[in-house]
């Protein structure tokens, strides 16, 4: 079962600190592989500096995110937009799509906010799934917002509020337990 367009929330039992208390976007999942993006790691690079062109459409707070270890010297780009429709070709969940960066931000709809990414997370053909059997991740419906998300220090909680049962209490869970 493909998990795209779905999110990922790093459970404390994730012992890469490249991804502890991350939100990741999972954009593909199959046979091949998995491919996603990390929502919630701001950069302090902002987008006016490699892609300027985009900068008056950038979601708050207008910065490249770092979204995994993986290729941090390319960019990917996704975006919310109303023109966004269920057929449309680059289209991941919702109103949200994966951009063409070398497209001028006007040739196109109009984009209520656009977020870059340096770099992806990438899973090899049944490395997600044994991920998430090991209890490395929850699964998560993801909400439009959590794209452009404006707090994405908090993103990993208000992720883990959203959801029901035991999850949610993790939403409360210390960065460092033994300060519990």
């Amino acid at each position: 079962m493909s998990h795209a367009g779905r999110l990922l929330v790093a459970t404390p039992l994730i012992a890469d600190p490249t991804f502890e208390r991350t939100v990741v976007l999972v954009l593909a999942h199959g046979r091949d592989g998995a491919f996603g993006v990390v929502l919630n790691r701001p950069t302090d690079t902002t987008v006016g500096e490699v892609a300027p062109e985009w900068a008056g459409h950038a979601a708050a707070p207008g910065v490249v995110f770092l979204g995994g270890p993986v290729g941090q010297d390319s960019l990917l780009a996704l975006g919310r937009s109303a023109a966004v429709g269920a057929h449309s070709e680059n289209r991941i969940f919702a109103d949200c799509a994966a951009i063409d960066l070398e497209r001028s931000p006007d040739d196109g709809p109009h984009w209520d906010g656009v977020r870059l990414f340096a770099g992806s997370a990438g899973w090899a053909p049944g490395q997600l799934d044994d991920e998430l059997a090991e209890g490395a991740w929850w699964l998560a419906d993801a909400d439009p917002q959590d794209v452009t998300a404006t707090d994405p220090e908090h993103q990993w909680s208000a992720v883990l509020r959203r959801q029901r049962g035991e999850v949610a209490w993790f939403a409360n869970h210390p960065e460092d337990p033994s300060a519990n």
